[in-house]
Order: structure tokens, then sequence, then C-alpha cells
């Protein structure tokens, strides 16, 4: 009961945005719930941002992490401290990559409990394709193509947003969506929609990152400098070791010069 009394408010927050964008906009049901996701996706924006460069932080001191769970490897606790010390020290917040994910939970579940409560007034077609977006995915066969949308969607956008993580754990996120596939599809098609426009809006959020924001790697180059090899000659600042000044080099001392041995004829000289 205080799951519902909780509920019930987020539920009508989500009917009245719904009735504007479908009475005063004009919207289409179906189009109220895409245009509904992106104004979840733009409130978003400053969390995903924040995800990002989290994601980007993690992965440039993933050596260092490395190096801390080798080093602590057998004591957990002891890890977990150096760990948290270590966040705390580069300002890594690790919770941050989930915080889009936690602030959509409460939208897709009002969304789902409008779908369910309004089947009879929140109804309609989408793209002609779709006959009533309150009905179950499996009551028709455009369900099963949405669902395809869907796995794909949500393959494409682990893809782009999931670049910075562990090559298993993107494996795993990756793999997911094909085991939800069967949990999803008993949700209305109109959920499904919400969650497959936030899945290409999150595909286009990815190519925009990729060019706009340079990479962990390209930004810890620039600040080093480019790399010295064996005949990068080495840079004279002008001093020492020792604060002194740098000696020119000596130049090598002169070989003495070779005498011409004059080889004397045989016999005597011709008068």
């Amino acid at each position: 009961m205080i799951v519902f009394s909780i509920l019930t408010p987020l539920e009508n927050v989500m009917k009245s945005i719904l009735d504007f964008f479908h009475a005063n906009v004009g919207l289409p049901w179906a189009w109220s719930i895409v245009a509904l996701t992106i104004l979840v996706r733009i409130v978003l924006v400053p969390l995903t941002v924040r995800q990002i460069h989290s994601m980007q932080a993690l992965q440039a001191h993933g050596p260092e992490m490395k190096q801390l769970q080798q080093k602590y490897k057998g004591d957990k606790q002891k890890l977990n401290e150096e760990l948290m010390k270590f966040y705390k020290e580069n300002h890594i917040n690790p919770a941050a990559s989930c915080l889009p994910l936690l602030a959509q939970f409460p939208v897709f579940i009002s969304l789902y409990f409008t779908l369910k409560h309004q089947s009879k007034h929140i109804t309609g077609s989408w793209l002609h394709i779709v006959p009533n977006i309150s009905a179950k995915a499996t009551s028709h066969w455009s369900g099963y193509l949405l669902l395809a949308i869907y796995g794909g969607s949500q393959i494409a956008s682990t893809y782009f947003m999931g670049s910075t993580m562990d090559k298993t754990q993107r494996r795993i996120m990756m793999f997911l969506p094909i085991i939800f596939i069967t949990f999803v599809a008993q949700f209305p098609m109109g959920l499904i929609l919400y969650w497959m426009t936030t899945n290409l809006w999150t595909v286009g959020q990815g190519l925009v990152t990729r060019r706009l924001i340079p990479k962990p790697n390209a930004a810890a180059a620039a600040v080093v400098g480019p790399k010295r090899s064996s005949r990068t000659a080495p840079k004279d600042d002008g001093t020492a070791g020792n604060g002194a000044a740098a000696e020119a080099p000596r130049p090598a001392p002169a070989s003495p010069p070779q005498t011409r041995r004059v080889k004397k004829k045989k016999g005597g000289a011709r008068r």
C-alpha cells in the first residue's frame, strides 16, 4: 500500500504531461510518449555529462587501480579502503555512471502504471504499424518488430556509451538485452516505444560525444607531451643537474701531424 501511495502522484504527473502533449500540442498518444522521452533525456543531460567524465576518469586511471588490486589482492577490506581513498584523491565518482539509469527508473515505472490504468483512455496507433500502444507486445506482430528494434538499439547504445568499460563488463552489458527481451515482451508497446527512443537518443549522444569530448589517452598525451625517441635531441635548458650552467662539449684533441718519410735511392748521386 505504501508503494502505491508513492507511485500514485508520479502516475498523475505522468498523465498530466502526456495530456499536455496530446491536448495542447496536438500530438497523438504514441508521439506524445516520444516527446516525453526526449524531454526526459534533455533534463538528464547534466547527469549524462557527469557519467561520461566519470567513465573516462576510470579508464584513464585504470592501470593505477590494477596496481592497487594486485597489491592488496589478499586483503579485500584494505583494497576497498585504498580504492575509496584513490577515488577521493582523484575526484572520481564510480556511482556517477549509474545516475542516468536510476533517474529514469521512476519515469519508467510511472509510465508503466499510466498505460496500464489508462489503457482505455491512452490508445491509438503508431506509424500505421502498431495498432494499440497500450496492448502487450506479444498481442500483435508489430510488437515483435518493436522488440527487435529495442534489442538492436540497446546493443548499439551499450557499444557507444560503454567504450570506456572493462571488456568483460562491456560484453555482459551487450548480451543483457537479449535476456531482457523475454521480460520486456510483457510490457505495453508504449513502454517499449519509450525505451526504444531512449536507446536511439543514447546512440546519437554517443556519436556526438566521440567527436566533442577527447579520449583520456589523447588528453594525457597532450599534457605529457610528444613521445621521445632515440633520435630526438635532448632539450637544452641551460642548466645541469646541480643547477650550474651546462658546460659546452669540449672539442676532441687534434692528432699530431704525421711526417712524410722520404725514401733514399740506392747508389751515389751522378756528377
